[in-house]
């Protein structure tokens, strides 16, 4: 039987981006050096959130872009079936900027090293911060600590984690525990 635990929805979620923007703001203030990539695939509807709700308090556009990790993942060759991947769209160079990884749920930690290596590809961060909604807990096999988290989760392995953004056609958006 597959349980399902409800760990954030709206208005709380609403919250917490905000709460998440304003921890940006307090530490970046004009943004001036700063760009924020969305790992792609369901981390770039939680960096456009972040992203939406930075231009409202700030009153400008703060650089949006998109990455994709899945050919620099470590796992990319073991696969039964082939990997697909998703649109890297980074229309800025990160040479030197400061770099805002944003993923939606942080686990093992490998997806964040893949996407470190894909980074290269666009110059050499002066420094990268790992924002996460989602800190999935006693689950890294890396040394990955994210800079920014929404909520920590305790889960066991054999939990995962569910998250329904509109975005992608859900009613409503809705983070899930199920296991």
């Amino acid at each position: 039987m597959n349980q399902q635990r409800l760990i954030l929805s709206s208005p709380l979620l609403e919250i917490v981006i905000s709460r998440l923007a304003q921890q940006l703001i307090e530490n970046h203030q004009n943004f001036a050096d700063t760009v924020i990539l969305g790992l792609q695939p369901r981390g770039i509807y939680f960096a456009e959130r972040v992203g939406r709700e930075l231009n409202r308090a700030l009153g400008y556009d703060v650089p949006l872009g998109y990455l994709d990790a899945t050919f620099y993942r470590d796992d990319f060759r073991r696969r039964d079936s082939p990997l697909r991947p998703n649109t890297t769209h980074v229309p800025f160079i990160i040479e030197d900027k400061r770099v805002i990884l944003v993923d939606d749920v942080l686990a093992t930690g490998r997806m964040v090293r893949a996407a470190l290596d894909a980074m290269t590809a666009f110059g050499r961060p002066r420094k990268v911060e790992l924002l996460v909604l989602i800190d999935r807990r006693y689950n890294r096999d890396l040394p990955v600590k994210p800079d920014y988290t929404g909520k920590r989760v305790n889960t066991l392995e054999s939990q995962r984690v569910l998250v329904e953004w509109t975005e992608q056609g859900a009613d409503a958006d809705r983070i899930w525990l199920v296991g």
